[in-house]
């Protein structure tokens, strides 16, 4: 046997089995607990996009100062972002506090999202342009004609001349 082709092809194994390996990060999102409802909607905006993507997301809230006395405060928070993702992703990790900060782990749905279905013989004939959407169409009324009105015209006296 050579050695140099039984190197050769358990590299060729070990590249492909690097190739079907899946890489997941974890993304983070820092929230604070009196958090406005535009920051809010932003940063949840983020944690979908995270999910589609296929990253885990770890988020953070930190607490300063007095808001440390009101921990169900950060709850409230963290549910708040779990019941807005409950679709993209699942909690892997609920919340807890270590510290001056609650974390909760969120985790991306094993399931794609579903595809539109396309006709079989329809795939090449239309752009995409022009395809159907699957939302109903509705047809606006015809407009009702005006009637025409003749034009009426309206004489004004000239003004006396002055000199």
């Amino acid at each position: 046997m050579d050695y140099g082709k039984f190197r050769y092809e358990e590299s060729q194994k070990a590249k492909e089995s690097r190739k079907k390996a899946t890489h997941i990060s974890i993304k983070e999102v820092k929230f604070r607990p009196k958090i406005g409802i535009g920051d809010f909607d932003t940063k949840v905006r983020h944690i979908v996009e995270f999910l589609n993507e296929g990253h885990k997301v770890k988020v953070t809230l930190q607490f300063r100062g007095r808001e440390m006395a009101h921990p169900e405060l950060g709850t409230k928070v963290l549910n708040k972002v779990a019941a807005n993702t409950a679709e993209m992703g699942k909690i892997e990790a609920h919340p807890r506090q270590d510290g001056r900060n609650m974390t909760m782990v969120l985790a991306p749905d094993k399931k794609p999202p579903p595809k539109p279905i396309k006709p079989a013989g329809d795939s090449d004939s239309t752009p995409d342009s022009q395809q159907s959407t699957p939302h109903e169409v509705v047809a606006s009324p015809a407009p009702t004609p005006v009637p025409e009105v003749p034009a009426t015209v309206v004489e004004t006296p000239a003004a006396p001349a002055t000199t």
